[in-house]
């Protein structure tokens, strides 16, 4: 329903029908439904001259079943039955066109078939009672086979053509109603159950799959490179149980191996409810297995992955993990339908699904995650209080956000805005569009013509594309029907569906090799051949003393004992540095968090005068409460990543910087020494941490490599809620176990009366919307203060976490600096104790390994040019 298009004529309407001085904003979807369904219904009754006992039955049913059992339109569809009687609305078909100017394809069919149904309540369909629907249908502009449905829908006719019942059903599939409310979700469902069934269509012996040849390219290379992993560490396990290199380099080794081996590329599919996101995920997988229904039924995070069996696993909030049955996954994965129909906020916080932080779901079947790809899909985050903590966790490490909207409706003002949110998470710059974000306009087969079609994918190019663009890159949008790519899929057909879902298929294939991929292929590249140099210095220095070109005078011997102690105790003040830095941080945080405190109850109440609501004192009041609850964790949130962003601004990232320029300067003087140690004593145990050095990713990413130059972060600041080592903390996860998020749920009682009073002279709107913001206020700011000390320190956590990754990465370089030359030493006493065939046989031994060593470098090299032949011309 498009509420635009309602005029000041609408509005004077239904003030002149309910006899209640209205407003545009009164004007809910809800409301302006229920002033139409009351005149089409009385105009059926009335059209014969004969009003029956059933019809006066079957309209009190019927309009019982629009009115939510709490709030005030029980008494507003009493006006609206007693206006449009007496004014005589249904013979007007100026008013019937002011009602339903609004109206999408989808009302207007419910309407009608509501229509038919009390037509056919007497167990007569009087042809008088047909042809004012017909007339009215017309005038609706709906296509007169779909009457023939309708009517056989309470008639039962002898057939009805298939085509057009496939379009009715998919016209009344109750998706297209959730902007009204739930009651009309269940209108809808009712009315298809009514409808004759279409036959399904069953699995064909062709099922089609969707290829994905580059990732399966991409996954082998890094399988040939894990591979070649575990030869170079065979080599070095060789050398290092004949004391010619360090066993560190195994170590390392093996996590660059690890690090292959584990990593996954994170696809998360993220939107508002019924936007056909699980249809979506069932289509990239080519199985239905996530669960679909008309209402809302995802009430958690999914993860989808690869496994060599079925398996589900329940991860708790608690941290505990339960393996359930597999026929359990569904009942585990979706609310229960009784609160989908209720109150979601309500339903949420009283289910099993509120307990629950992801379900993992596994399975050998699934072929895009076989190559690598994990699919998480989020809950409709329209429908979740706790939307912000959710998007937060999905976006972390996620490589690629699909973002789906509706063709019908796309991009409402909470997309926008949600699409925003998603561009600043994923980019952390305002300014420049995502990359890695793709939209999903679903539904495209609802659109009829070409020109709605041309219309929708010029708004929304416009939207996000144009000026401040929110989605960068080449084919982020793609325009699709699910449902229709999923019945190909299982049908074993092809149509033009499928092929635009497999276009978007490939686009996120080639960007999740070519742009994340690559990346990822190059980094494991530099380190593998900085760890292969590093191994071949050694041999080269074992070499030399095999020869006796290097010997180790006894002076020499205690110069080196002496840097291996001068290198310890760096370590060690490293450690009591950031153990002070972080007492100073703290203590500072302290001063900031009590002054942000003291007077937040002020802006948080500023905040709400600013606040508006599109319900009326008309709506349910726990939508009202809802919304406005919304606004509250929006300003919370928004007070809480200010307060952060100040914190990081003037102090943290100051004094991040100062421990990373200490411990790069530390680790310089390190290799400094080590390097002059060289001079001298014709060794290279510098050259070697060298190579360690410009090998380790983490030292890289942190900014404080001093093999690469200079600090890496001079420009950049450091994420509090998103560095590395922070372990994904985020401000929605600070607020989720305050209980913000059910606001609702708290505060309903306590204003009920007064919207209740509302049509019989008790308060005014604008009372009840500052009384509504009041209380929200305070009950959400006692909930945060109830909750500030664990909040706080969490914070703390936070902050001593990102000193700790530095102060452990310092550590761990510092110990391969030391058993570099440990390892010299044992070499040198080594050497001294062996014959003259020996040292030959060792030297011819080296030799061969160092052949070995370069072998496996030049096949790496060969993978990855075969991978990405373009960034090797």
């Amino acid at each position: 329903m498009d509420l635009s298009l309602i005029t000041a004529d609408t509005v004077d309407l239904l003030s002149r029908i309910t006899g209640l001085k209205l407003r545009e904003k009164d004007l809910s979807p809800p409301v302006v439904f229920l002033a139409a369904l009351v005149s089409v219904l009385l105009g059926v009754i009335f059209v014969d001259q004969q009003v029956t006992q059933e019809e006066v039955q079957r309209l009190k049913i019927t309009l019982r079943q629009f009115i939510p059992p709490s709030g005030n339109v029980s008494e507003l569809v009493k006006l609206m039955v007693k206006g449009v009687r007496q004014q005589k609305v249904y013979q007007n078909p100026n008013d019937l066109s002011l009602l339903t100017a609004s109206f999408s394809e989808s009302e207007k069919l419910l309407l009608i078939g509501l229509g038919y149904e009390m037509s056919a309540a007497d167990g007569d369909m009087d042809e008088r009672e047909k042809k004012y629907l017909e007339i009215l249908a017309n005038h609706l502009r709906l296509e007169p086979q779909y009457l023939n449905v309708l009517e056989s829908a309470f008639s039962n006719p002898a057939s009805v053509d298939k085509e057009y019942l496939e379009k009715v059903r998919f016209l009344l599939d109750p998706v297209w109603f959730h902007d009204l409310d739930s009651v009309f979700v269940k209108a809808a469902s009712q009315m298809l159950a009514v409808l004759p069934v279409v036959s399904e269509k069953k699995k064909s012996q062709q099922h089609r799959t969707i290829s994905y040849e580059a990732l399966q390219a991409f996954q082998e290379c890094k399988r040939q490179l894990d591979r070649k992993c575990v030869d170079i560490e065979k080599i070095v396990q060789d050398c290092t149980e004949r004391e010619f290199l360090q066993a560190s380099l195994i170590e390392e080794i093996g996590k660059v191996s690890k690090k292959l081996q584990s990593q996954r590329f994170r696809v998360a599919v993220v939107g508002e409810f019924s936007q056909g996101k699980s249809t979506i995920l069932n289509a990239l997988l080519g199985e239905e297995i996530q669960p679909v229904r008309d209402i809302p039924c995802s009430g958690t995070v999914t993860v989808l992955r690869y496994g060599e069996q079925k398996r589900v696993i329940c991860c708790y909030k608690d941290k505990r993990q339960e393996e359930i049955p597999l026929e359990q996954y569904q009942e585990k994965a979706a609310i229960s339908e009784e609160a989908a129909l209720g109150n979601i906020t309500e339903g949420l916080a009283n289910s099993e699904v509120s307990k629950i932080s992801e379900i993992i779901f596994e399975h050998p079947n699934l072929e895009l995650c076989r190559y690598g790809v994990e699919i998480v899909d989020s809950p409709g985050l329209n429908e979740h209080p706790e939307r912000t903590e959710i998007t937060q966790q999905l976006l972390k490490d996620t490589d690629v956000v699909i973002f789906v909207t509706n063709a019908s409706r796309p991009l409402t003002q909470g997309e926008r805005e949600l699409l925003e949110s998603l561009k600043n998470q994923l980019n952390g710059n305002e300014q420049e569009p995502a990359n890695n974000l793709f939209m999903l306009v679903n539904f495209w087969d609802l659109l009829r013509s070409e020109n709605s079609r041309q219309q929708v994918q010029k708004r929304i190019e416009n939207l996000v594309m144009a000026q401040n663009p929110i989605i960068g890159g080449e084919n982020r949008i793609h325009f699709i029907s699910a449902q229709a790519t999923l019945d190909a899929i299982l049908a074993g057909t092809e149509n033009e569906y499928l092929q635009s879902f497999s276009h978007f298929t490939q686009s996120i294939e080639k960007f999740l090799t070519e742009e994340r991929g690559i990346l990822e292929v190059k980094k494991a590249t530099t380190e593998v051949n900085q760890l292969i140099r590093s191994g071949l210095e050694g041999l080269h220095q074992a070499e030399n003393l095999l020869e006796g070109k290097l010997q180790l005078s006894e002076a020499g011997k205690t110069e080196i004992i002496e840097q291996m102690g001068e290198i310890s105790g760096r370590d060690v003040k490293i450690k009591v540095i950031a153990d002070q830095e972080v007492e100073d941080v703290i203590d500072d945080a302290v001063e900031y968090w009590n002054q942000w405190v003291e007077k937040l109850d002020v802006r948080i109440f500023e905040a709400s005068d600013r606040w508006d609501s599109n319900y009326s004192a008309f709506e349910d009041k726990k939508k009202l409460i809802a919304d406005y609850g919304d606004k509250f964790t929006a300003s919370l949130s928004k007070e809480l990543e200010q307060w952060v962003k100040t914190l990081e601004e003037n102090i943290l990232t100051d004094r991040l910087k100062d421990l990373n320029g200490f411990i790069q300067d530390e680790l310089e003087e390190i290799r400094s020494n080590l390097t002059r140690l060289d001079s001298r004593l014709d060794t290279n145990v510098g050259n070697q941490f060298t190579s360690t050095l410009i090998g380790n990713l983490n030292a890289n990413e942190l900014g404080i490599n001093p093999a690469l130059g200079s600090n890496n972060n001079e420009e950049g600041g450091f994420n509090l809620f998103g560095g590395l080592g922070t372990g994904g903390l985020t401000v929605g996860a600070l607020l989720a176990f305050t209980g913000i998020g059910f606001l609702p749920i708290l505060i309903a009682g306590g204003i009920a009366a007064a919207i209740g009073s509302f049509l019989f002279g008790g308060p005014s709107e604008e009372e009840i919307h500052a009384q509504v913001k009041q209380e929200v206020c305070e009950a959400g700011l006692n909930n945060f203060y109830e909750s500030q000390e664990e909040i706080f320190d969490k914070i703390c956590a936070n902050i001593q976490s990102m000193y700790n990754t530095r102060v452990e990465l310092a550590s761990d370089l510092i110990k391969q600096a030391i058993s570099l030359c440990e390892n010299l030493l044992e070499q040198q006493q080594k050497v001294y104790q062996e014959s003259v065939q020996q040292r030959q046989q060792e030297q011819a031994w080296i030799q061969q390994q160092r052949q070995r060593l370069e072998q496996v470098r030049q096949e790496i090299e060969a993978i990855v040019r075969e991978v990405n032949p373009v960034s090797n011309q």
